[in-house]
Parts: structure tokens; C-alpha cells; sequence
């Protein structure tokens, strides 16, 4: 993914899930729009990323979104390296597939409080650093299985739902503190995380078919 232009000129910005797929796109589109950028993921991202000191994509902090001691330090350091934070991502999330019968209270647990609360966690520990900023923001990765009602997808729709009424109670929560506040909502993207998503599925075959055939993801899949 390539931008132009130097509108984020000067300006910080942290990626959760910044690793791979939409985060890592995100990432580098930032920094060719000029800003500085630092991945924070559970994973490295892949060798050549990261090259110099001189690049815009300029460090990796590892950063587990379901550990708030994890996020806490994570945007310590990333304050320790640049002196501020304008821009916040929160993209980071996990799936799961099945129906309101197949996922068990473990499972539930899991995805709300990696897609959910992983994203209070990170405006959170951001929020001293985005106040201090000229020009703070917050983009939150929801999705369109808000409401769009796809089958075999009823708690990580459940999460995305609760993310994008987080979203608008984030934005109107902290519009007064000069930061906005807005959410994306992708469809299904051809990512690293949603093959893994798919080909753990009973049917693998089937479920690839559903999201990438002609009628799959509302016609319309993205790749990256």
C-alpha cells in the first residue's frame, strides 16, 4: 500500500496488530504520508520492514492488547522514544467462527476481551499522550459484521457490535479533549490472520469459498 504526500509530517503514530495484514498496511501508509510509526504486536513483523533508523516505520514494541501492564508499557516506550503520541490504531483482534451453541464461555471471554477491551486498554494508556497533542486521533478497526449478520460468526460479531458502540462513546467522550475519535469497517480481507481463521474451520474448502467466492463477504473482499 502507497500514499503520497507529507500530511502526517512530525506526528507519532502506534499500530496495534501492526505486524501483518490491515495493521501493517495502515502502518506503512503512514509512513509514506510522513509520520513515524511504531508496530506494536504479540509478533515481530517480517525481516525488511524494519530496516534502518531512517525509515518511517521506525520500531517494533511488543504489546499484548489483552494485558494492560503490556499496553501500559508498551506506550511508555514508545513516549520514551519520541517524546509524543498523535496517532493511535487500534487494530489489533482475533476471530472465532460458530453459533451462539458452538462457543463456550471460554471462547466468549477470549474474543471480548482481546476485540473490546483490548482497544479500552489501548485509547487508555494513550489518552495522557493524545491530550498533549495538536493533532490527536484515534482510528479503531471495527468491522462490517456489526451488522451486517454473517452465519457462523456470532460472538466475534457480538465483539465487533460492542467495538463500534465503543467507537461512538469514545467520540463523544473525548471530543472535548481535542482528540477524534473514528472507526473503519472493513469487509473480509485476504489477510494472514483470516486464512489461518479459515483453514481452521471444519469445512476449510467451504469457508474460503463463502468469503472469497462470488457471493462471499458481501462481494466485497480486499486483499492484502
Amino acid at each position: 500500500m502507497t500514499g503520497a504526500g507529507s500530511d502526517f509530517e512530525g506526528l507519532v503514530a502506534a499500530v496495534t496488530g501492526g505486524s501483518s495484514g490491515i495493521g501493517l498496511s495502515v502502518a506503512q501508509l503512514l509512513a509514506s504520508r510522513g509520520a513515524r510509526v511504531e508496530l506494536l504486536d504479540i509478533a515481530a513483523p517480517p525481516d525488511g520492514i524494519i530496516d534502518a533508523p531512517s525509515d518511517r516505520v521506525v520500531g517494533y514494541v511488543a504489546c499484548d492488547v489483552a494485558d494492560d501492564a503490556s499496553v501500559r508499557a508498551a506506550m511508555e516506550t514508545v513516549n520514551e522514544r519520541h517524546k509524543r503520541l498523535d496517532v493511535v490504531v487500534a487494530n489489533a483482534g482475533i476471530g472465532a467462527q460458530g453459533t451462539v451453541a458452538d462457543n463456550s464461555d471460554e471462547e466468549w471471554r477470549r474474543v471480548l476481551d482481546v476485540n473490546v477491551i483490548g482497544v479500552a486498554r489501548t485509547v487508555r494508556a494513550a489518552l495522557p499522550s493524545l491530550r498533549r497533542s495538536s493533532a490527536a486521533a484515534v482510528v479503531v478497526t471495527c468491522s462490517i459484521a456489526s451488522w451486517a449478520g454473517l452465519p457462523r460468526r456470532a460472538v466475534y460479531s457480538a465483539s465487533k457490535g460492542a467495538l463500534y458502540a465503543l467507537t461512538l462513546a469514545m467520540a463523544a467522550d473525548h471530543v472535548a479533549d481535542g482528540i477524534r475519535v473514528n472507526g473503519v469497517a472493513p469487509g473480509t480481507a485476504d489477510t494472514p490472520w483470516v486464512a489461518r481463521l479459515l483453514d481452521a474451520a471444519d469445512d476449510p474448502e467451504a469457508e474460503h469459498s463463502a468469503v472469497h467466492g462470488e457471493h462471499g463477504a458481501r462481494g466485497r473482499g480486499g486483499q492484502r
